[in-house]
C-alpha cells in the first residue's frame, strides 16, 4: 500500500479545487483469504459528505478499516494523507461504564501523548471545546450512558475532532435516532463539511444519501461512485444490494438485501433501505 505525505488535488462537488483526503486506485483488500473488497477507484475531497451504501457483508466496515491502516492485506494504491477519526455506532459503546461526556471526548487526546503521560489542562480544554463545537458543552459532566442516542453520537464526533481528524469515518451514525436527533446530527455534519472536513458516512438511508455530495456504492466490489443524481439509479441500487427494488408500505421504494451477512461479527442488518429511484 502506497502512502503520500502531501495532499493531492481534485475537484470538489461544487467544481472548486480541493485537497483529496483519501484516494484509491485499483484497491483490493481483506483478512488474508479471498478479498473482502476489490476494484476500488475513488477520491474523497475535502468538504464533501460521502454516503457509503451497500448491503451488510458488502465491505463497508472493511473499507473503513483499510482507510485507517487496520486491514491486514491491501493491494493497489491507497493514499490517506490526513488523519482519520472513526465514529462508531453508539449501540456498540459501553453505557454502564461511569465516564462523563468530557472523559469520552478526552480519549481523543491519548494517541498524541506518551503512554506514561496523563491528559493535562491543555487536553481537557481541547476536549471541552470539542464538546462546545458539537453543541454539548453544557453536558460535559453528564455520564455518557445517561445521554440520548443522538447526544452520545455527537460526543463520539467530538472525540474525533479532538484528534484533529480531517476525514471522519462514521459507521451508521443515524441508526436508532429519532427524527429531531437525526436532524441535529445532519446539520452538524453539514457544518463540519463546510469547515473543509471530509465525511464518509455508512448509512442504510438511500433517500438521505441523495442530499449529500457524493455516493460510493459497494458490494464487495465498487458498483458506482459520484454525485447522487448521477449514481442512484434503479440499476445501480439493484447491483449494489443484489436484489430488486420493491414497493414499501406507505409509499416509496426500497431495496431488500439478498442476505444477512456482515463484515465483522456483531454487525446486524438494520432493515430495508429506503429509496426513490
Amino acid at each position: 500500500m502506497n502512502a503520500v505525505a502531501t495532499e493531492a488535488q481534485a475537484t470538489s462537488p461544487d467544481g472548486r479545487t480541493a485537497g483529496v483526503l483519501a484516494r484509491a486506485r485499483g484497491v483490493s483488500g481483506g483478512y488474508g483469504g479471498a478479498p473482502a473488497i476489490a476494484g476500488l477507484d475513488f477520491a474523497l475531497p475535502a468538504g464533501a459528505r460521502v454516503g457509503l451504501l451497500g448491503p451488510n457483508g458488502g465491505g463497508k466496515t472493511t473499507l473503513m478499516r483499510a482507510l485507517i491502516g487496520d486491514l491486514p492485506a491491501v493491494t493497489g494504491e491507497l493514499e490517506v494523507p490526513v488523519r482519520c477519526g472513526v465514529v462508531p455506532q453508539t449501540d456498540r459503546s459501553r453505557l454502564d461504564y461511569p465516564v462523563s461526556a468530557l472523559d469520552v471526548a478526552l480519549m481523543g487526546t491519548l494517541s498524541a501523548l506518551p503512554w506514561w503521560r496523563r491528559p493535562g489542562r491543555a487536553q481537557r480544554r481541547a476536549a471541552q471545546e470539542a464538546l462546545e463545537r458539537v453543541g454539548l458543552g453544557a453536558h460535559a459532566r453528564r455520564t455518557f450512558g445517561e445521554l440520548s442516542g443522538g447526544q452520545r453520537q455527537r460526543v463520539l464526533i467530538a472525540r474525533a475532532l479532538v484528534q484533529d481528524a480531517r476525514l471522519l469515518l462514521l459507521d451508521e451514525p443515524f441508526a436508532g435516532l429519532d427524527e429531531p436527533s437525526a436532524a441535529l446530527l445532519e446539520d452538524l455534519l453539514a457544518e463540519l463539511a463546510a469547515e473543509g472536513r471530509g465525511l464518509l458516512i455508512s448509512t442504510h438511508e438511500v433517500e438521505q444519501a441523495r442530499r449529500w455530495d457524493l455516493v460510493l456504492c459497494l458490494n464487495r466490489t465498487q458498483v458506482a461512485f459520484g454525485p447522487p443524481a448521477d449514481v442512484l439509479s434503479r440499476e445501480v441500487l439493484e447491483r449494489t444490494y443484489g436484489a430488486h427494488v420493491v414497493e414499501l408500505p406507505g409509499g416509496g421504494r426500497g431495496v431488500m438485501p439478498a442476505h444477512h451477512g456482515c463484515d465483522e461479527p456483531g454487525h446486524e442488518h438494520a432493515g430495508p433501505d429506503r429509496a426513490r429511484p
